[in-house]
């Protein structure tokens, strides 16, 4: 493992279930002397430390603050459903075109580290929409040049979730009967897998597979 060193982190989709936790995790980290925080609107909470700097943004004019993004890692937890989105384009543009956007403006400031919430069964050559989508960010994250990319592909999430998702829910009963590669895991201990590998950095490419992250002790 690296030397500890005072780092910045840009967080996206910190409003969501992996999100919260990533904040949480990194505000509790002493060598994080910043956590910014890229949200469409001011959290319903106030900061819970003052190393967090919200920055409320226009994702589809990201590139107006480039100084937003000179950070040393980033971790992306954004995603949505097609569902919630309305359609593939707009799901596209969620869980595709905003962290690919947000991963290029960061490694022009320099930054180190990508750390990614994709999805268990990512592939870009899928047949399924979904799937096809995490597989295709994946790859592209890979030709960016980050010195560290860390990718963690959980399988249905659990933990204090706002919003209903039916695909979970209706797997739910199910999770007794599934493979290690497919049972749920907690919002906790994916933040907690991306936030250890923030701290030990490690170079090339890492995946975080579903059943390495069950096996996360969450604080």
């Amino acid at each position: 493992m690296r030397a500890t060193m005072p780092r910045r982190v840009l967080i996206a989709g910190a409003t969501g279930l992996v999100g919260c936790e990533l904040l949480r995790e990194f505000v509790r980290d002493d060598d994080v002397v910043e956590a910014r925080v890229l949200v469409r609107r001011p959290l319903d909470r106030a900061p819970v430390a003052s190393k967090v700097r919200e920055l409320v943004a226009d994702f589809d004019a990201l590139g107006a603050h480039p100084e937003w993004f000179r950070v040393d890692q980033v971790a992306c937890a954004l995603g949505t459903t097609i569902r919630k989105a309305g359609s593939q384009a707009a799901f596209r543009r969620v869980d595709f075109d905003y962290p690919m956007t947000i991963a290029r403006l960061a490694r022009s400031q320099v930054a180190r580290q990508f750390l990614l919430v994709s999805a268990v069964g990512a592939d870009s050559r899928s047949r399924l929409f979904y799937s096809r989508v995490k597989g295709e960010l994946e790859d592209a994250l890979r030709t960016v040049g980050y010195a560290a990319l860390t990718i963690a592909r959980p399988s249905f999430l659990t933990g204090p979730r706002e919003e209903v998702r039916i695909g979970e829910l209706l797997m739910k009963p199910l999770a007794h009967f599934l493979p290690a590669a497919w049972k749920p895991v907690t919002s906790r201990q994916v933040a907690s897998a991306l936030v250890r590998a923030a701290r030990s950095e490690k170079p090339g490419v890492e995946i975080l597979e579903n059943a390495s992250l069950r096996r996360e002790v969450a604080g």
